[in-house]
Formats: C-alpha cells, sequence, structure tokens
C-alpha cells in the first residue's frame, strides 16, 4: 500500500491550493479586519484536521471567526453555549422512543456540524466537557453502545475567557491536549478599530458574508496539505525538540507525543500555504507557540521567578541544532 505522502504534490495542485486558502483568509478578513496571523491559523487548524481554543478577552470577534470560517468554505455550523448545567447529551445527542416504529431514534446534538463552536467551554462541567473528547480525537460520537460518524470537515473552535474565573471549570491537561492551538486575537489597531467603525457601524459586514469554497475542496486540500514532504532530518529536528521539553528544568510537564503529531501536520499545511511541497525547519519554529503554549505545564518555581511558556519555547527553539539541510526532498 502506497502511503499518502508518497506522492508528490504537483505544482498544479499547489496552485490550486493556495488560491483556494487565500479566498477563505481574504472572506473572514472582511469580518475579522487586521487579524491575517490568526485566521490564516485557524484556516490552517481546519486544513491540518485538528481543533482551535481560542481564548481570550469578551468582544474582540471570537465566535464571529468561527461563524466567518464555516460560512465562507460552504459548511453548516454549531454552536454550544456552555453553561454549568448543560449535560452531555445536550451535546453528542440522545436516543428518543418512536411510538410509531416502535423504537429508538437517535436525534444528533450540535457536535454533528462541519464548524462546531463551543462557547466559554470552561463553565461547563468537566462531565460535559469530556462529552467532545471522543468527537474531537476519533471524529465520532457513540450513545447507547452505537457509533455515528461525523461529516467532514469537522473542526471544533473553542473559547475561553481567561480573566473569569468565577463559575468556571478549568480544562484538564487531557483535553487542552485535544486541541492542536491556542491561540488569541487580542485588539485592533487604532487604524483598524476605526475601519471597524466605518464598516460595522450601520450593517455587519458578516450578513453580506458568501462562500467562496465548499466542503468538498477543504477535505481535497487537507489531503493535499497531508502529502507535503516532510524529511527525516525535520522530523528528527521535531522530536529533539519535544525531547527537550520534556527534561527542561522549568517544565513540569513537557510536550506529548499528540503534540509531534499535531507539530508534523500543522507544519505540512504551513509549508503548502507557502508554495513549499516539503516542511523546513522555519516551519517548526512557526508553529511551536501555537502548538506547544496550551499543553506544557510549568514548575512552581520557574512561575514564582516570572518565567512564561512562551519564554521556554523560544528557549527551546534557540537551543536544540537545527538539521543542516533545510527539509527539502
Amino acid at each position: 500500500m502506497v502511503s499518502a505522502e508518497s506522492a508528490p504534490v504537483a505544482p498544479s495542485e499547489l496552485d490550486w491550493f493556495n488560491q483556494r486558502f487565500d479566498a477563505v483568509a481574504n472572506n473572514i478578513e472582511l469580518v475579522i479586519q487586521g487579524k491575517r496571523e490568526t485566521v490564516e491559523l485557524v484556516t490552517a487548524c481546519l486544513l491540518s484536521e485538528g481543533h482551535a481554543l481560542i481564548e481570550d478577552v469578551p468582544g474582540v470577534g471570537k465566535t464571529l471567526l468561527a461563524k466567518s470560517l464555516a460560512r465562507s468554505i460552504d459548511c453548516t455550523y454549531q454552536r454550544i453555549q456552555f453553561t454549568p448545567d448543560l449535560l452531555p447529551s445536550d451535546v453528542t445527542g440522545v436516543s428518543v422512543w418512536n411510538r410509531e416504529s416502535n423504537q429508538f431514534v437517535f436525534r444528533p446534538g450540535p457536535v454533528f456540524g462541519n464548524v462546531v463552536l463551543g462557547d466559554e467551554i470552561n463553565r461547563a462541567s468537566p462531565k460535559t466537557q469530556a462529552a467532545l473528547l471522543e468527537a474531537m480525537e476519533e471524529r465520532q460520537v457513540t450513545v447507547d453502545g452505537v457509533t455515528h460518524s461525523l461529516p467532514p470537515p469537522f473542526i471544533v473552535i473553542a473559547t475561553q475567557n481567561p480573566i473569569e474565573h468565577e463559575g468556571t471549570y478549568p480544562l484538564p491537561e487531557a483535553q487542552l491536549d485535544r486541541f492542536m492551538m491556542r491561540l488569541g486575537i487580542g485588539y485592533p489597531s487604532r487604524a483598524k478599530e476605526l475601519e471597524m467603525l466605518d464598516t460595522h457601524g450601520e450593517r455587519s459586514t458578516f450578513d453580506e458574508l458568501t462562500p467562496v469554497i465548499h466542503a468538498d475542496d477543504v477535505v481535497k486540500m487537507a489531503g493535499i496539505a497531508n502529502r507535503i514532504h516532510t524529511s527525516d532530518a525535520v522530523r528528527g529536528y521535531v522530536i529533539d525538540i519535544a525531547d527537550s521539553t520534556r527534561s527542561h528544568p522549568d517544565l513540569l510537564l513537557g510536550a506529548s507525543p499528540r503534540a509531534t503529531l499535531f507539530v508534523q501536520r500543522a507544519t505540512r499545511t504551513r509549508a503548502a500555504i507557502q508554495g513549499r511541497t516539503y516542511v523546513t525547519p522555519d516551519d517548526v519554529k512557526a508553529m511551536l507557540g501555537p502548538i506547544l503554549n496550551h499543553r506544557m505545564v510549568l514548575q512552581p518555581e520557574a512561575q514564582m521567578r516570572g518565567t512564561s511558556i512562551d519564554k521556554v519555547i523560544e528557549d527551546v527553539a534557540g537551543s536544540v541544532p537545527v538539521p543542516g539541510s533545510q527539509g527539502s526532498p
């Protein structure tokens, strides 16, 4: 059996990929202005078949970003408002008795969408948060012993407010590890906020947003990205970085094997976005922050010294030797 990566990506495929990626990113930017990097990372996360956790203050466009992505790719959008009284069945769905057929019938929950927004995910109980785990990891839901597959493409975009802790349940490390990336949006620049007041002052530009690609295009783009070449040297570089975090004196918990898989998948997508058929060490360095910043835990002593996860990632990236070749086949 020939592996997906063994079939080289043709230049025409890469051109097709980039035309559609740029179309999606430009379309989302009509609504989320001045945040190109975040827009590209969320789109890359979708194409890498991962999930994104957006952690930022209220009002910066977290929900609007998810809605704009779903509309741009002409996919179904489902929103789950996480609250303390939300039940797991409110997420996954439930079997109900049908009198006419005299049998139980499964009614899918909101997780059965292409783009699923888990709004304020840390407000729900750990039991309800865990209802997403199987869907995020295996792209399926099991209810009453019956497994139901989720439709491709599929991405969970969860949001949480980093400054409000009353009535919240912090996500456990096991669930944080399921998210490929943790991102922020941040405040817009003065010029972009003035532009936002002009464009959104009388109406929302989201209402005028139209699809630029379709769900089948997203699946095909993900397949192209997965075939981008990753050399043994670059793979070894990723492993060396992960090993360095696991033995770093400032870290209580380093990068998991799942993190190295996510780095490989995300760097392939980034290489495709950059117009290359192969991954370079620079791709790896560019994706370390979004992929590692939420799955590593600092030692208490390091926290007291004011060390941050971002500083540790920078230290690791600077200390691990970079492969001599740039990863080209």
